[in-house]
């Protein structure tokens, strides 16, 4: 019985000791906790709409430290790493007193450290507090840490503070990091060869680098394959499969798509470390990658921007600021999305739409488009050539400028300018200041973004979308008020749909116009379908010159193999709405079959007593098209001046053709040698020139 008693005081002095030891370890613990990491630690990062990453940027101290959860890496890499370094992860509270006796007796019998002792927790205990010296009582100081996490965070945690911050060669800190510098890939899908070396190159990030010595780094990954195999993780036949593949050579670039907007989202919140965007990656992975190639095919020091948006919720699907960000000799690092630049004629559309809602044309209205003198102002088209009377549709396909002015005119310039503003742009024109008739033609500054939410009007029925930021949360935009009405809006995107697509791509079911500024400084097209609108510029970020470019040339291609290339689906343009119809010239009331405003000096007779000019080949000119050479001969290239359509053309006495309205012509020469050329327009009135082919 005395026996008994000393056992039950003894248990209760030990209970109490024990207690007691514990409310002492509580205490120390509360006193001295973990170093665990806050998220200012992370790498900023920007993703898209389905959240892939977009941009990352490093860390405070310079490391790419991204986070993981443990769904977002691949589950036979977690099934490798805790067979090959901590077994009995699920089991233990931090401390593995089998794997350090296993470790000290491998240790005594070969004489060398054969394995390590360290859990993972012991292990992310290291990674958070690193020391540099390696005695045993760093080594106790690791395992009172390790079992401090363990008493806070559950084994999930553990596993992805470890796994976000395992080192994997130079500035490398964690498998994500990881995954995409040496594999360009996210963690979710590694192959079993790159899951091995993942959990290889913690051990020795240094001396293991692929990079830099690929011969350890692939003998290091052969024998986690070897240990996985053992452990049953994974088959022999995947081990001979996985042991034949290459390690990488050299390390990647992290993610840079939508730098700017990445940047201007970092800057705009610095306390946030994700941002998600609007912006899908496919597409702007394709439309980067667009801009690239179509900037290599153009001259030294031009850029590239585009702009796409969904013209029904206002969100941005991809933001393409420069050809290449970090590619000084274009000036990369300006975002030419939001530069406010000369648009050309990409604001034609809105004069047309403000025509047609007034009433004053239809788009088989005739109208005049022959040298005019507004009150001093001259405009002249883009090839310095007239077409004489052509309908609305036509002047707007073929963009002349004079039909535009003609209308701008009468419509007002003050009242396009109103209608801009609806839309959101900021021409930066004085309000006190009275708009000239050159703002029709481009006299005004627009950026890329604003331009492409002025066409959003036209897959909603003449009321504008509001272009976010690029920030997928934002806050309910204000309704935009119609900037034209539905049916205006809709006779301007048929006329639009009909326009000729550049020779040199596929044509498309959308709607486009284009654009060139005074001086060749900015080419610009922007194009839509029933969902969504893409606008391209190209130009020199500096304002220079750039010959040759052009909207129809220049951007219009890129903007037809952006719709092509993008993967976003073409919808069909709107239906017509009530009350819009289509209806030809003879059955137009009398006052719409011609427009007789304009208000220009020159009177309408003064025009029609113009006869007809045949301003190239000029008369005795001697022209080499390869017919002497015997091959195939180019044709020749008529243009003509003043007169009225339909005309009559004819070489050496012989119509040639039927009746044509342009005032631009082809003939296929038969023979070289003289050839007498004629043009007889409606009137009657004709111009010869004798030209000598060869």
């Amino acid at each position: 019985m005395k026996r008994w008693r000393v056992i039950s005081a003894a248990a209760v002095v030990a209970a109490v000791l024990g207690l007691g030891g514990y409310a002492e370890l509580s205490a120390l613990d509360r006193a001295y906790p973990p170093p665990l990491p806050s998220r200012s630690a992370y790498s900023v990062e920007v993703v898209d709409r389905d959240g892939a990453l977009l941009r990352a940027f490093a860390a405070h101290d310079g490391r790419w430290r991204l986070p993981v959860r443990l769904e977002e890496v691949d589950p036979e890499f977690v099934q490798l790493l805790i067979a090959c370094e901590d077994r009995r992860f699920y089991a233990h509270h931090g401390v593995d007193p089998l794997a350090l006796v296993r470790a000290a007796w491998q240790m005594l019998w070969h004489g060398r450290i054969v394995s390590g002792g360290s859990t993972i927790t012991m292990q992310l205990a290291r990674l958070l507090e690193p020391r540099t010296e390696r005695s045993f009582g760093a080594k106790l100081l690791q395992m009172a840490r390790a079992v401090q996490i363990e008493r806070r965070l559950g084994k999930r945690e553990i596993l992805e503070l470890y796994l976000g911050h395992a080192p994997y060669g130079g500035n490398l800190e964690g498998v994500r990091s990881a995954s995409l510098a040496w594999f360009g890939k996210e963690p979710r899908s590694l192959s079993v060869s790159e899951a091995s070396l993942l959990v290889a190159l913690p051990q020795a990030p240094e001396s293991r680098r692929p990079d830099r010595f690929a011969d350890r780094a692939r003998a290091a990954r052969n024998r986690v394959l070897a240990r996985a195999a053992e452990a049953g993780v994974i088959a022999a036949s995947e081990v001979t499969r996985a042991e034949i593949r290459p390690v990488p050579r050299s390390r990647l670039a992290m993610p840079a798509f939508a730098a700017h907007l990445a940047d201007d989202v970092r800057r705009s919140l610095p306390l946030q470390r994700h941002h998600k965007l609007t912006l899908s990656r496919p597409v702007q992975e394709r439309l980067t990658a667009l801009a690239g190639e179509a900037a290599r095919r153009l001259p030294p020091g031009v850029s590239i921007a585009m702009v796409m948006a969904d013209a029904k919720s206002g969100d941005i699907v991809a933001e393409v600021g420069s050809a290449e960000v970090f590619d000084a000799a274009r000036s990369g690092w300006i975002d030419m999305t939001r530069v406010r630049r000369s648009p050309g004629s990409a604001l034609k559309p809105f004069i047309y739409a403000l025509a047609l809602e007034d009433g004053l044309v239809m788009p088989e209205t005739m109208i005049d488009d022959s040298p005019a003198n507004f009150d001093g102002y001259r405009p002249r088209n883009f090839d310095m050539s007239y077409q004489g009377e052509v309908t609305v549709r036509k002047a707007l396909q073929l963009s002349l400028n004079v039909p535009a002015v003609r209308l701008l005119q009468s419509t007002g310039p003050a009242r396009l300018l109103s209608r801009l503003r609806r839309a959101g742009l900021d021409p930066g024109l004085s309000r006190d200041t009275a708009p000239g008739l050159a703002i029709g033609l481009g006299g005004l500054g627009v950026s890329l973004h604003e331009l492409v939410q002025a066409y959003t009007m036209f897959a909603n029925g003449g009321r504008p979308a509001v272009l976010g930021d690029g920030a997928l949360v934002k806050p309910e935009p204000p309704r935009r008020t119609a900037m034209f009405e539905a049916v205006a809006t809709w006779h301007v995107a048929d006329i639009l749909s009909g326009a000729a697509g550049p020779a040199s791509t596929a044509r498309l079911p959308i709607a486009f116009k284009t654009g060139t500024s005074y001086g060749y400084r900015d080419a610009w097209s922007v194009g839509f379908d029933g969902r969504h609108v893409l606008g391209v510029w190209v130009g020199r970020p500096d304002g220079a010159p750039v010959p040759g470019i052009s909207g129809i040339a220049t951007a219009a291609p890129i903007l037809f193999e952006g719709f092509a290339r993008s993967g976003v689906a073409i919808e069909a343009l709107p239906s017509a709405p009530a009350g819009a119809v289509r209806i030809d010239h003879a059955s137009l009331p009398v006052s719409l079959r011609r427009f007789t405003g304009g208000g220009e000096l020159l009177p309408p007779v003064a025009r029609a007593e113009q006869g007809p000019a045949i301003v190239y080949p000029p008369d005795g000119a001697r022209i080499e098209l390869g017919i002497a050479s015997g091959g195939d001969a180019m044709p020749l290239v008529l243009k003509l001046q003043g007169g009225r359509a339909p005309f009559r053309l004819l070489a050496n006495g012989v119509p040639v053709g039927g009746m044509m309205r342009s005032r631009t012509a082809h003939w296929q020469a038969s023979g070289a040698g003289f050839s007498r050329l004629s043009v007889i327009d409606a009137a009657g009135r004709s111009a010869t020139v004798n030209v000598y082919l060869e």
